[in-house]
């Protein structure tokens, strides 16, 4: 069995209109020297494959089809057993 983590993050150029309004709240709270934050999704999958090459390349086909908008997003997977 392995797990894949998956981060997605929006591009770099792409505008994050909840990473400002997580700023500007940081700032609200007293948090100082914030220069810009950026939010994105974590996911978790358990999976029953135990190949590590196979486990990666499910893994991104699913991202490529549903996981990101890879027109402004990217990903980042991690496979572990």
């Amino acid at each position: 069995m392995a797990k894949a983590t998956v981060h997605v993050t929006l591009k770099n150029g792409v505008l994050d209109p909840q990473g400002k309004a997580i700023q500007h709240a940081l700032e609200t709270l007293g948090f100082s020297g914030i220069n810009g934050v950026r939010q994105g999704k974590y996911i978790e999958l358990d999976l029953a494959e135990t190949d590590s090459e196979k486990t990666q390349s499910a893994v991104t086909d699913m991202c490529e089809k549903l996981l990101a908008n890879t027109v402004i997003e990217t990903y980042r997977i991690e496979v572990s057993e």
